[in-house]
């Protein structure tokens, strides 16, 4: 039995690529067919793809063990209003976070705000210009590569000293070294003692386009009034969960929250902004993929439109193979073959080009672009696929032809 099943198998393939060689254009129309609507669908998964992998590289550069409180959510959902009239967090409180929590590895105040720089004739307009402490360094996941960071010795004694985002140290000192010199913020002198290595764009937004200064030093020079957020960085990613309840306790008890109002604070997370992408773009990459699948339907259509033209024109051809002995699987795997053949190829080609339309799309715009060792597999073994479910009706028709009119069709 198996023997004859190989026998159909290895017949079939023979006789359909015979029949696909002996129509050539057809093939190729019906290759092109596939081939478009493959070409459409994995240009779309690779675009897709990419824009995901460089969202989760640039979420990582927050870092994982990181929690951020603010007056403000990172995604706002009412009354910005209510948001705006909670109280000012205060360095006390701060304090007494540092010394009731549990689980901090690190803890700094962040105040910040938009800047010019300049050195020499080199200027740059709404640079982040941030006042941290010392412990910001590992809490935000920077690593200094010249110079150093800020210390408790520039903080205490309000050093006018800056730490320069790598944006800012290429745009203000291309082909020199900037330790050691003083640029103009706002018009105030400051000295560079350390660089930052480069860590990409977060939703569009340049996290190299800062100068970090000390803390105290941002008070005294920029003012007292404004209100700072406070980033901290927790021991163990397991332990999040639970820092984050402990937190919420500890931040009630100091700020005097009354029991049973809301809380009057907001603990932000990474992966807040990451539930926020996907609610964002979800709908539009549904629409894209209905798109993708609506296109490959078509180029399915058009096969099994082709393989029918096909039986009719052979139902002479079937009624002598069905005469001599043919049995109804040999006559349903050649058709099956053929029209999963031609699919496969223009599976082939379609994934070349989906895929290099995908990268060429990501050199030219802001858009990515991940190619995938098994996106290339998944789109000829899906093009396949569609050959095969398309060309079972025309195979089914073709088998059950009754042989003794096939035989009197011309």
């Amino acid at each position: 039995m198996k023997g004859t099943a190989r026998v159909d198998v290895l017949e079939g393939a023979r006789i359909a690529l015979y029949s696909l060689g002996a129509n050539r254009m057809r093939t190729v129309l019906t290759t092109v067919g596939i081939g478009i609507g493959v070409a459409t669908l994995l240009a779309i998964v690779g675009i897709i793809q990419g824009l995901n992998s460089s969202f989760e590289k640039q979420l990582a550069s927050l870092g994982s063990n990181t929690l951020y409180v603010s007056k403000y959510p990172w995604v706002m959902t009412g009354d910005w209003w209510r948001y705006r009239n909670r109280k000012n967090f205060t360095l006390p409180q701060l304090e007494q976070i540092r010394t009731q929590s549990t689980y901090l590895s690190g803890i700094s105040p962040v105040v910040g705000r938009n800047a010019d720089v300049s050195f020499g004739g080199e200027q740059l307009s709404a640079v982040d210009l941030s006042g941290v402490t010392h412990e910001y360094l590992t809490v935000a996941s920077y690593e200094v590569t010249a110079g150093r960071f800020l210390t408790e010795a520039d903080d205490a004694v309000t050093r006018p000293v800056a730490v320069l985002g790598a944006s800012v140290a290429e745009g203000l000192f291309p082909g020199l070294n900037p330790i050691g010199r003083s640029i103009r913020v706002e018009g105030r002198s400051f000295l560079v003692v350390g660089t930052l290595a480069r860590k990409g764009k977060l939703l569009d937004e340049d996290q190299d386009l800062v100068v970090f200064v000390p803390f105290k030093t941002f008070f005294n020079t920029f003012g007292k009034s404004r209100g700072f957020n406070i980033a901290m960085s927790i021991e163990n990613s397991e332990d999040m969960h639970k820092a984050e309840d402990q937190l919420v306790g500890i931040l009630r008890r100091v700020r005097n929250t009354p029991p049973g109002t809301p809380d009057d604070f907001s603990i932000n997370r990474p992966e807040m902004l990451a539930q926020t992408y996907q609610q964002l773009t979800g709908a539009l990459y549904g629409v894209a993929m209905g798109v993708g699948l609506i296109t490959l339907l078509v180029g399915g259509i058009g096969i099994m439109n082709i393989m029918l033209v096909s039986v009719r024109e052979r139902t002479r051809e079937i009624g002598i193979r069905r005469a001599l002995g043919a049995r109804k699987r040999t006559i349903v795997l050649q058709f099956l073959m053929e029209a999963s053949a031609v699919s496969a190829v223009g599976g082939l080609l379609g994934t070349v080009v989906g895929l290099g339309t995908a990268k060429v799309v990501s050199l030219i715009s802001p858009l990515a672009a991940d190619v995938q060792l098994m996106t290339v597999f998944g789109g000829v073994g899906f093009a396949a696929l569609v050959g095969l479910l398309f060309g079972i009706w025309p195979a089914a028709r073709a088998a059950n032809l009754d042989p003794v009119e096939a035989l009197r069709y011309e």
